[in-house]
C-alpha cells in the first residue's frame, strides 16, 4: 500500500529513494529494539538503570551507580560521600558500562545520601586521570568556589517527594503558546523561581488567553546566557530555578490552570565544555558525540550527536521519555532541527522549495531516523503530546505521521513570517509594502501540515536584534508612553500601536494552525534581553520582564495588552485556528486592504498610512448578516473609536463581489483591523456552567448555593446583580459580555484561579465553563 505522504504530493515520488532510506532505518531500529530490549519503550528507560537506582545485592539493600564510558581504563565515584577520594571503584560490565553496589549503612541510610554532591572520576585511554559530572544525573549544582558543576543525588524522603494532583489538560485543538524563560519571568533584577513563575506567571498566561506554554532553559546549562541551548546535564532540570520537586509543582499548577507544558528539548547538538557536561565524557571526542570535524558544530562551538550509536540512543530516548514520566511535560519543541536534518547543518544554504534542496548528499539519514524513533517514541508513551520542529529550511514531510512515511511532528514553526515583518520594518516604508507578498508567506505551508504562526520569539528579543515594537517605535518606547504627560500620542507611538496590534491579529488570523508569542512580547516589552555577563557588570536589569508596565494604567502599554488580551479571547471564543476554510478574498496593494474568511469570520485589514475608505466592498461566501466583534481601534486598546457602529449594528448582505457571492460594505479606516462574525452565531446571550472540577476543588458536589454576582451599571454607579444556578447553569440571555464573582454556599468568594483580582470576565456571546482551579473553558462541561 502506498504512503500517505506520496498520495498527499505525489512529487515526492522522485526522491522516495532516500525518504525510503530513512523509514527503512527506522524500521530496522523499531525490530531490533523488540528483539533485544523488548520494545522502544522499555529501551528508553535507561534512567532506570544509568545513575543512581535503589535494589538489592545478595540481600543486601543499597544502590546501583552506573555509567556508560566505553574507552575508560579506570573509573571511581568520588563526592562527599568519601571525601572526594578514589575508594569507590566502578566495574566494567562490558559494552562500556560501569556499575558499582552501594549498601545502606548499618543504620539503614544510603551510603551515598540525599542531595550528596559527586562526579565520576575516570582514567583515559591515555592513562589521563579527568574528573567528569555523570551524564545520567538527575541535579546538577554549582560549586561555587570553583564555578564549577557537581551531579546530586537527588533522593528526597517519599513525605518530601512531590505527588501530581492535576490531570494533564486535553491536547487543545487551537494551540497558542506562551514562550517563557521562568529566570528572567521576574519585574525584579534576579533569577526567579518555579515558585515565582507558578504564583505570577501561570496566571497572567491564562488570563491572557493562551492554553499552552513553551518552556525554554529548563535542562541544566552551565552557562546562563546561552538560553538552555548549551545543554550541559540532559536529565537534571536546571537548578537556578529551584529544586526538582518545585518544577513539578510548578507545572501542575499549570495543569490546574487547563495549561499544557511544553519543554524547549535540545537534542541537535551538547554543550561543548568537557568540564561540566557530555563532551569527552571518557576522556575521547567520540564517546556520545561523533568524533573528528562531524562531531563539532562550526558556528555553535558544540558537540553533535552520534545519533544511531546504540547508547547514545538509548539515552536521547530515555531523555525524552524522563521528562514526559518524571516531570508530566505534554511535550516537545524541538529545537535547531536543521543542523539535525542537513550534513551541513544547514550553514550557508538557502531554501526555496525545490526537492533538490532537501534530498541528496546533504541529508543526514541518521538523524532523521532518529527523529523518526523519538516522535514514535512520544506519542506511544503520551497519545496527547504536542511535539513542534524548529525548522528553518521547510523540511517536507516533517509535519506528517510516522505512519505516513513522515517524521512524525505535530506541527512546525513558520519561521518564515517574523524574518518578513522584520525585513518589512527595516528595509521599507509603509506605503511600500505588498499586500500580495505579505499574505503569500503567510499561507505558504504545505498541504496537511500544520504550522505555528509567529510575529516574533525571543530570537527578536536578544539584546542585539529588535522586536516589532522597537522598530516601531524605538526610543519612543522610553519617553512617548505616558498617558499623563502626554495625552496625544506621538505619531510614532500612534502608528507603532496601530501597526503592532494589525500585525498580530493578521498572523494570528491567516498565518497557520497555532500561534507562539514571547513572554512580553504581548504588550511590546520595552527593554531587549541581555543576560548577566562581565560585559554588563552581571546585572540582571535587563533579564527580566517589566509585567509591571502593562498593569500600569497611565501607561500605553496596557493597549498593547488588552489588544492581545481580547484576540486570544476572540479566537478561544470562536475558534477559527482549527478551521480548514481559508479564502484570501482581496489583496489590494493600490489600497494596502487584506480581507479573508476563516472559520466562519471575516477578516478586514487597511495597511495605508493615511487613506480610509468608506463603504468599501468587499466580498464573502455567506448570505447573512454579520457584526463586527472585535477592532483594533476601540478606544480600550488605544484607539479613536471609529468602528462603534458595527459593533451594535448589522452589515447587511449584499450581492456578489469579485468571484464571491455576497459581499459587505465596511467603513475602513487607515491602519485598522476588524473581524466580523455571523449575526446568528451571536444570538443565544452567554451561559455559564460549573465543570465538577471547579466545584470539587472548593468541597462541593453541585452548583447547588453557589450564587453568580453579575456585575452592571445603573445611572454610571456599578450595581451587582445576584443569579442563582438553576440546573447546573447560569443564563444571561440579553448579555454579550460580562463581569461576575462567584459565591459559595457558606458566602466565601469563589475565585478566578486566572484573574488579577476575583472575577471572571466574558467578552463574547456562548458557552463557558469554569473548570480545574477557575478558569474559563469555551466548550460546555462533560458529564
Amino acid at each position: 500500500m502506498a504512503l500517505k505522504i506520496f498520495e498527499l504530493d505525489p512529487s515526492l515520488e522522485s526522491v522516495s529513494g532516500q525518504i525510503f532510506d530513512r523509514i527503512n532505518g527506522y524500521k530496522w531500529w523499531k525490530e531490533e529494539l523488540v528483539k533485544k530490549e523488548g520494545g522502544i519503550e522499555q529501551f528508553a528507560e535507561g534512567y532506570k538503570t544509568f545513575g543512581f537506582n535503589r535494589g538489592e545485592k545478595d540481600n543486601v539493600k543499597g544502590a546501583f551507580f552506573r555509567e556508560w564510558l566505553p574507552n575508560a581504563k579506570q573509573v571511581f565515584l568520588i563526592g562527599e560521600f568519601n571525601k572526594w577520594e578514589n575508594t569507590t571503584a566502578l566495574t566494567s560490565e562490558g559494552f562500556g558500562r560501569w556499575v558499582v553496589f552501594l549498601p545502606d549503612k548499618e543504620d539503614g541510610t544510603p551510603m551515598v545520601p540525599h542531595k550528596c554532591q559527586l562526579k565520576v572520576r575516570v582514567e583515559t585511554p591515555e592513562g589521563q586521570m579527568i574528573e567528569r559530572v555523570p551524564a545520567w544525573t538527575k541535579l546538577a549544582w554549582q560549586d561555587h568556589t570553583t564555578n564549577l558543576f557537581n551531579g546530586v543525588n537527588w533522593e528526597p524522603a517519599k513525605e518530601d517527594q512531590y505527588t501530581f494532583v492535576h490531570k494533564r489538560p486535553l491536547n487543545p485543538d487551537n494551540l497558542k503558546i506562551y514562550e517563557a524563560h521562568v529566570g528572567m519571568a521576574s519585574v525584579e533584577a534576579k533569577v526567579a523561581t518555579y515558585a515565582d513563575f507558578a504564583r505570577d506567571v501561570l496566571p497572567r498566561i491564562k488570563r491572557l488567553g493562551y492554553n499552552a506554554v513553551q518552556l525554554m532553559a529548563v535542562a541544566e546549562h552551565a552557562h546562563y546566557g546561552c538560553f538552555g541551548y548549551h545543554v550541559t546535564s540532559f536529565f537534571a532540570p536546571s537548578s537556578r530555578q529551584g529544586t526538582p520537586e518545585e518544577l513539578k509543582m510548578m507545572i501542575d499548577t499549570a495543569h490546574s490552570l487547563g495549561i499544557v507544558v511544553l519543554m524547549d528539548l535540545v537534542h541537535a547538538h551538547a554543550s561543548s565544555n568537557a568540564l561540566d557536561g557530555l563532551a569527552q565524557q571518557d576522556g575521547t571526542d567520540h564517546c556520545y558525540t561523533h568524533g573528528g570535524p562531524k562531531g563539532h558544530h562550526t558556528e555553535w562551538d558544540s558537540k553533535i550527536f552520534h545519533y544511531t550509536k546504540y547508547e547514545v540512543l538509548r539515552f536521547l530516548l530515555s531523555n525524552v521519555k524522563w521528562w514526559l514520566e518524571e516531570y508530566k511535560f505534554d511535550g516537545f519543541r524541538f529545537d535547531g532541527i536543521t543542523s539535525m536534518l542537513y550534513q551541513s547543518h544547514g550553514i550557508g544554504k538557502g531554501y526555496t522549495g525545490g526537492y533538490h534542496e532537501y534530498f541528496g548528499d546533504d541529508a543526514e539519514i541518521e538523524s532523521h531516523i532518529y527523529l523518526m524513533l523519538a516522535n514514535d517514541l512520544i506519542h506511544s508513551v503520551l497519545p496527547s503530546a504536542i511535539t513542534i520542529g524548529e525548522d528553518v529550511s521547510g523540511m517536507p514531510t516533517l509535519c506528517r505521521p510516522v505512519e505516513d512515511g513522515g517524521f512524525g511532528f505535530d506541527y512546525r514553526l513558520a519561521m518564515a513570517i517574523p524574518d518578513m515583518f522584520i525585513k518589512l520594518l527595516k528595509e521599507g516604508t509603509d506605503d511600500a509594502w505588498d499586500m500580495g507578498h505579505i499574505t503569500h508567506t503567510l499561507t505558504n505551508r504545505r498541504y496537511k501540515e500544520k504550522v505555528i504562526a509567529y510575529c516574533e520569539s525571543h530570537d527578536q528579543a536578544i539584546v542585539g536584534d529588535k522586536t516589532l515594537a522597537f522598530w516601531l517605535m524605538d526610543a519612543e518606547m522610553y519617553t512617548g508612553m505616558s498617558i499623563k504627560t502626554q495625552p496625544q500620542a506621538s505619531l510614532v507611538v500612534d502608528r507603532g500601536l496601530s501597526l503592532h496590534k494589525m500585525i498580530r491579529l493578521l498572523v494570528l488570523g491567516l498565518g497557520g494552525e497555532a500561534y507562539l508569542t514571547f513572554m512580553g512580547n504581548e504588550f511590546g516589552h520595552p527593554e531587549w534581553i541581555d543576560f548577566p555577563r562581565p560585559e554588563n557588570g552581571w546585572s540582571h536589569d535587563k533579564c527580566r520582564r517589566r509585567w509591571d508596565l502593562a498593569e500600569d494604567v497611565h501607561l500605553r502599554y496596557q493597549f498593547f495588552q488588552a489588544f492581545d488580551e481580547l484576540m486570544q479571547a476572540c479566537e478561544n471564543r470562536f475558534k477559527w485556528l482549527t478551521s480548514e476554510e481559508q479564502y484570501v478574498s482581496l489583496k489590494d496593494n493600490k489600497d494596502k486592504v487584506i480581507a479573508f474568511e476563516r472559520g466562519g469570520l471575516l477578516f478586514a485589514f487597511n495597511f495605508h498610512p493615511c487613506q480610509s475608505y468608506s463603504d468599501y466592498q468587499i466580498g464573502v461566501g455567506w448570505d447573512e448578516p454579520m457584526r463586527c466583534v472585535l477592532d483594533s481601534d476601540e478606544s480600550r486598546f488605544g484607539g479613536q473609536n471609529r468602528l462603534e457602529h458595527g459593533h451594535v449594528n448589522v452589515f447587511p448582505v449584499l450581492g456578489g463581489f469579485k468571484e464571491r457571492p455576497h459581499s459587505v460594505k465596511l467603513y475602513l479606516p487607515a491602519r485598522t483591523a476588524q473581524v466580523l462574525v455571523k449575526e446568528s452565531v451571536l444570538q443565544g446571550g452567554i451561559r455559564i456552567l460549573l465543570a465538577q472540577s471547579f466545584l470539587a476543588g472548593h468541597g462541593l458536589t453541585s452548583a447547588d448555593g453557589v450564587v453568580l454576582q453579575l456585575e452592571t451599571v445603573k445611572d454610571g454607579k456599578k450595581e451587582v446583580a445576584p443569579m442563582k444556578f438553576e440546573g447546573g447553569c447560569v443564563e444571561l440571555a440579553q448579555t454579550s459580555n460580562a463581569t461576575f464573582a462567584l459565591v459559595g454556599p457558606s458566602g466565601d468568594i469563589l475565585k478566578c484561579g486566572a484573574s488579577k483580582d476575583e472575577f471572571f470576565r466574558v467578552y463574547f456571546p456562548g458557552d463557558y465553563t469554569i473548570s480545574g482551579k477557575g478558569y474559563l473553558e469555551n466548550t460546555p462541561a462533560k458529564a
